[in-house]
């Protein structure tokens, strides 16, 4: 079980991270993470419902028929949405405005139905539940790390707006790296979002090369050590 759990965190992670590999959710990607508290807030409300649905899935797929069993899971993630969106609106009141539209369209997110769909209807709940986790939380780091790249250059700030998610006490959380900056609109614009995810891509595909060569190295070393000991 431990080889498992470790298999389908790496999963999640970084092997089949759901923005970077798979490239999935890319619409609610570009368009929220002009800070990191815009990113993070949507990608704990998509962690949740992933968490959610790969239960719920998991623990019914015995019980729904082959025939229906889209339309189900549809209707749980819809559902989870919907308590997830009551949640923000109820608790996060200004972030859940700041958010907007993006919050109910985690419906239409194909990573929460791939998911669905691919492990958690062929899985124990357990492992549904570790998959749901580490798979949101995969997506949760590509959305920070993105909304920490445009908001610092284009805004010049670092955890604006904190105060949205933690309250009024966060409200001096923000760092300020110039107070004369300018600000680079091209950062803050869409294009700006494609050019980022592009970047955290071809990094990840350089180490995931490099990774893989010095994987045939070592295991070339091994090969000449091992035949030089039956020598």
């Amino acid at each position: 079980m431990n080889n498992s759990v470790t298999q389908i965190s790496k999963d999640g992670f970084w092997r089949n991270n759901p923005a970077l590999v798979q490239l999935l959710g890319l619409c609610p990607l570009l368009a929220v993470t002009s800070t990191v508290i815009n990113g993070l807030g949507l990608g704990i409300a998509t962690t949740l419902v992933l968490i959610g649905s790969n239960v719920i899935v998991s623990m019914i797929r015995n019980l729904v028929r082959s025939e229906i069993r889209i339309p189900v899971f549809v209707l749980i993630i819809a559902s989870l949405v919907t308590i997830v969106e009551l949640l923000l609106n109820a608790y996060l009141h200004s972030l859940y405005k700041t958010l907007g539209i993006f919050i109910p369209l985690i419906v239409t997110n194909c990573a929460i139905i791939g998911r669905a769909e691919s492990f958690a209807s062929k899985h124990s709940v357990f492992h549904s539940l570790i998959d749901g986790l580490t798979m949101g939380l995969g997506f949760t780091s590509v959305l920070v790390l993105l909304g920490a790249m445009r908001e610092v250059v284009g805004f010049g700030t670092l955890l604006a707006n904190a105060n949205l998610m933690f309250g009024e006490a966060a409200r001096n959380m923000t760092i300020t790296f110039s107070t004369d900056y300018p600000g680079f609109l091209l950062a803050i614009l869409p294009p700006g979002a494609f050019i980022g995810l592009g970047l955290i891509i071809a990094v990840k595909n350089m180490i995931d090369r490099r990774s893989a060569r010095m994987a045939a190295v070592r295991k070339n070393v091994e090969t000449e050590t091992s035949g030089a000991c039956r020598v």
